[in-house]
């Protein structure tokens, strides 16, 4: 009976790990093609309508970094001028529609736009196919001069070998595929909410050690801690009790502007808190709100009304001021966001 159940388990995870495997790739398949197709589409407009089929229109230069400049705004950077140009260039290097190659994605194509050679080009193409490359196996290839070095080789299986053994150590983990900075581009996701999770979680991480290593009597207590109303769950990014001080204090980490709903939802916090957290002597609990944008942090504390006497006579000798807060914050964002791209290039290797 065990060994038929076990039996029965195992068929249907292999059945939907297929399942999941087959939409995952039907996905990135689809994003590929449609980034090509749309990519080599804006190149042939940018080229026939936008500069009338000439090599150099007269204003075509300054009529670009308006169409970049506009595009950017509403789509992302993923159409900054930058990439409208390798557009053109791909559009010029391919003018011929159904020659696309849609087993490759735009990144494949950018590197593949730097072989001046076009049967050099068209041949790391066919072969990138063939062999199942990733982008950065290609680029390797390309690096070491893999087509001349098979030309002018009289041991091209020594030469193949080594391509083989290349491309196994740069080989795609499909868990990346939508890091690929140029598909986040593609998608305007390059600051998706997976990505400032993470970006969120390395903050509060430093945070949390700051805290602790400040030695003005804080203990952790938890982080994302759930309280509940009646009617609605919140989650509290991190929660610390002060033992100088006796009271909670509650920290809500934002990426981006601070907003009076921020603010609303920290005093709501605090009176969750006052209400059926602290103990009778306890003393009123601190709100602080930290919001960690690009090039500037916001900082600021928060207490109920009735405990703002309370706070500017006792409770800033034991808390980190709003300063040395903000010069933390802004220390910590562009390390963090250091440390997730050295992470993300180790899982491609």
């Amino acid at each position: 009976m065990t060994k038929n159940l076990a039996a029965t388990n195992q068929v249907l995870l292999d059945s939907i790990r297929q399942l999941i495997s087959s939409a995952r790739s039907q996905v990135q398949r689809s994003v590929n093609s449609l980034m090509v197709q749309t990519y080599w589409k804006i190149g042939q407009l940018i080229v026939e309508e936008e500069q009338q089929g000439k090599e150099r229109a007269v204003y075509g230069q300054q009529q670009l970094q308006q169409l970049a400049k506009q595009l950017t705004e509403e789509f992302g950077k993923g159409f900054d001028i930058t990439n409208l140009r390798n557009m053109r260039r791909f559009y010029e290097a391919y003018p011929i529609r159904d020659a696309l190659r849609l087993e490759l994605g735009w990144t494949h194509y950018r590197i593949l736009l730097r072989v001046e050679n076009p049967q050099a080009r068209n041949w790391y193409a066919e072969e990138a196919i063939a062999q199942n490359w990733s982008s950065r196996a290609l680029e390797r290839q390309i690096s070491v001069l893999y087509y001349e070095r098979l030309l002018s080789s009289k041991e091209s299986a020594s030469v193949r070998a080594e391509a083989r053994d290349n491309t196994r150590v740069l080989a795609d983990m499909p868990k990346n595929y939508l890091r690929d900075p140029y598909v986040l581009d593609f998608l305007n996701l390059q600051d998706g909410s997976y990505q400032e999770a993470d970006l969120e979680r390395g903050i509060i991480d430093n945070l949390q050690r700051f805290l602790l290593e400040l030695g003005k009597g804080f203990a952790f207590v938890e982080r994302q801690q759930r309280i509940r109303t009646e009617d609605q769950d919140f989650y509290i990014d991190l929660v610390f009790y002060n033992f100088k001080l006796k009271c909670f204090l509650l920290i809500d980490l934002k990426l981006g502007k601070l907003s009076h709903q921020d603010v609303g939802q920290m005093d709501t916090y605090i009176r969750i808190y006052d209400q059926h957290r602290k103990n009778n002597d306890d003393n009123p609990t601190i709100g602080l709100i930290l919001c960690s944008q690009k090039r500037e942090a916001i900082v600021k504390y928060s207490v109920l009304t009735d405990s703002e006497q309370l706070f500017a006579a006792k409770y800033m000798h034991y808390l980190p001021s709003v300063e040395e807060l903000k010069k933390e914050l802004e220390r910590e964002r562009p390390l963090v966001q250091q440390q997730m791209e050295e992470t993300w290039h180790e899982n491609e290797l």
